[in-house]
C-alpha cells in the first residue's frame, strides 16, 4: 500500500500530497489498486478456454468488461426474449476470481438485433427503455459501472448528436436511458462512452456540454468513458481533457485503450500518467489482452504479444501505476483556480462521512457530495451543508431543506441504502459562491 505524507504550503494556500510506494507491485491490477484505481481488460467468452489467456486475465487485471456478450444483439436476440449466457459466463468468471465488472453497453446504434433495427419512433423508444431496464435488473448489484449509452455523438466539427434510429426517437433518449438504468440498478455507476474524445475537440466538447446539462438538471450520470483507440501518441491535451470532465463532478474512465505504432511504450506511459494525475480518473481498461485478441488486426496495439509475453508498453504502464498519483486517500485544495476537490477516505469507523467536490466559476458552482458508510451499512442518511455566500438553484440525488444558510439533505428512494464502506453521491447547483460547505453526515 502507498505511504502518504502531506506537506502544507501555507503561503501558497495549497495542500500538497506526496505519494510513494513502499514495495512496487508486480501486476497491473495490484499496481493500480495502490491508488484506489483499477486496471482492466475486455474479455471474450469464447476465449475463456484458452489457458494462456485465462492465466493473464486472472493474474494481471482486477476489472473485466464483456467485449460483446452484454450488448443488445447478444442479450435480446428476439423482442422480449433475453439470453444472458455469454454475459453471465464472463461475469461469473470475474466474480469467482475476485474481479469487478464493467457492463458494456446497454444502448448503441450498432449491434442492435435485427428486430430492433426495423422499429422506429415510440415503439423503438419503448423497446429500448425496456431493454435497459431488463438487462440492468438482471445484473443488479453485480456491475460496477454501465456504459449506458455508447457512441451517440457525431464525428467532425459539429459537436452534435449522431443521426441514428435511436436519436430519431427524440433528443431526450439518452436522458431516458440513464434514468431507466438508475431505476433498475441504483448501485451501478452510469457512464456515457465514446471514441475520438481524447482531446479537447468539438465532439468531446459536445459531450462535455451534455454532461454539464445532465448534472445541472439532476439527470443521473456518474462517469464518462474515453475509449482511447490511439496511434503512436496520446494527444498533448489528454490530461487536460480528462480533468475538465472530472471538474464537472463525474468520474473519468479510460475504457477501451489500445495504441499502435513505434512509439507505443511511451504513449501507453503517457496515458497512464495522465490518469494517475487526475483524482477522478477511476481506472483504465485495455481492449483485449494479447495482440492476437485485438480487434485492430495486425496493428499489435496491446500490452502482451500473441504468445503472452510482456511488451515494453507493459513495463511503461506498470512503472507509471507504481509511481502513484492522487487517489481516494488524497486531499487537494487549489486556491489559484476556481476548482476545489476534497475527499476524506479511508472511512473511519462510525456512522458515515461526507466529502465535497466543488466546481466553481464566477457567479455559480456545482457541488458533488460523496456519502460514505462507516463500519455499518446505512439505511438512510442526512448531510448538513453551510451555504453562506450562495443559493441553491437545483439538485439531484437528495432532498434539500432550503436554498441557503444551513441546508439539510436527505436521501431519496434509490440511494438511502449504502453497504458498509461503500459510497453514494448527490449534488446541487447554485448561484454565488459554494465555498465553506463543510458537509457533515449522520444516519436517519
Amino acid at each position: 500500500m502507498p505511504i502518504v505524507s502531506a506537506v502544507v504550503a501555507a503561503a501558497l494556500g495549497t495542500t500538497l500530497v506526496v505519494t510513494a510506494t513502499a514495495n512496487a507491485a508486480t501486476t497491473l491490477g495490484a499496481a493500480a489498486a495502490q491508488s484506489g484505481r483499477y486496471f482492466g481488460t475486455a474479455v471474450a467468452a469464447q476465449k475463456l478456454g484458452d489457458s494462456t489467456y485465462v492465466n493473464l486475465l486472472n493474474t494481471e487485471f482486477n476489472m473485466v468488461t464483456a467485449e460483446n456478450e452484454m450488448k443488445w444483439d447478444a442479450t435480446e436476440p428476439n423482442r422480449g426474449q433475453f439470453n444472458y449466457s455469454g454475459g453471465d459466463r464472463i461475469l461469473n468468471h470475474a466474480l469467482n476470481n475476485g474481479k469487478r465488472v464493467r457492463g458494456h453497453a446497454l444502448l448503441w446504434y450498432q449491434q442492435q438485433p435485427r428486430w430492433a433495427q426495423g422499429l422506429s419512433g415510440s415503439d423503438l423508444r419503448q423497446a429500448a427503455i425496456n431493454h435497459v431496464t431488463q438487462v440492468a435488473t438482471h445484473y443488479k448489484g453485480k456491475i460496477y459501472a454501465w456504459d449506458v449509452v455508447n457512441e451517440a455523438f457525431a464525428d467532425g466539427n459539429s459537436g452534435g448528436r449522431r443521426d441514428s434510429n435511436l436519436q430519431r426517437t427524440g433528443n431526450d433518449w439518452i436522458e431516458a436511458a440513464f434514468r431507466a438504468a438508475r431505476a433498475a440498478d441504483p448501485g451501478a455507476k452510469l457512464c456515457y462512452n465514446d471514441y475520438n474524445t481524447d482531446s479537447i475537440n468539438p465532439k468531446s466538447t459536445g459531450i462535455y456540454n451534455m454532461v454539464r446539462d445532465f448534472k445541472a438538471r439532476g439527470v443521473p450520470i456518474d462517469c464518462v468513458g474515453m475509449q482511447s483507440h490511439l496511434s503512436n501518441n496520446a494527444p498533448s491535451d489528454y490530461q487536460a481533457n480528462l480533468q475538465r470532465f472530472a471538474d464537472l463532478g463525474v468520474e473519468v474512465q479510460i475504457t477501451e485503450l489500445d495504441i499502435s505504432g513505434s512509439n507505443q511504450a511511451n504513449a501507453y506511459g503517457a496515458v497512464t500518467r495522465a490518469c494517475m494525475a487526475v483524482t477522478r480518473c477511476a481506472g483504465i481498461t485495455v481492449w483485449g489482452i494479447r495482440d492476437s485478441d485485438s480487434w485492430r488486426g495486425g496493428e499489435n496495439p496491446l500490452l502482451f504479444t500473441s504468445s503472452g509475453a510482456k511488451k515494453p508498453a507493459y513495463t511503461s504502464v506498470l512503472n507509471a501505476l507504481n509511481a502513484g498519483g492522487p487517489g481516494p486517500t488524497t486531499t487537494t485544495t487549489t486556491t489559484t483556480t476556481t476548482t476545489t476537490t476534497t475527499t476524506t477516505d479511508p472511512v473511519p469507523p462510525g456512522d458515515c462521512t461526507a466529502s465535497v467536490s466543488l466546481n466553481q466559476w464566477n457567479g455559480g458552482f456545482v457541488a458533488t457530495v460523496k456519502v460514505t458508510a462507516g463500519s455499518s451499512a446505512l439505511n438512510g442518511w442526512r448531510v448538513t451543508t453551510t451555504l453562506s455566500g450562495g443559493s441553491v438553484t437545483g439538485s439531484w440525488g437528495a432532498n434539500g431543506s432550503g436554498t441557503s444558510g444551513t441546508v439539510n439533505w436527505t436521501n431519496v428512494d434509490y440511494n438511502g441504502s449504502v453497504p458498509a464502506g461503500q459510497s453514494t453521491e448527490f449534488g446541487f447547483q447554485g448561484s454565488g459562491s459554494g465555498s465553506g460547505l463543510n458537509p457533515t453526515c449522520s444516519t436517519r
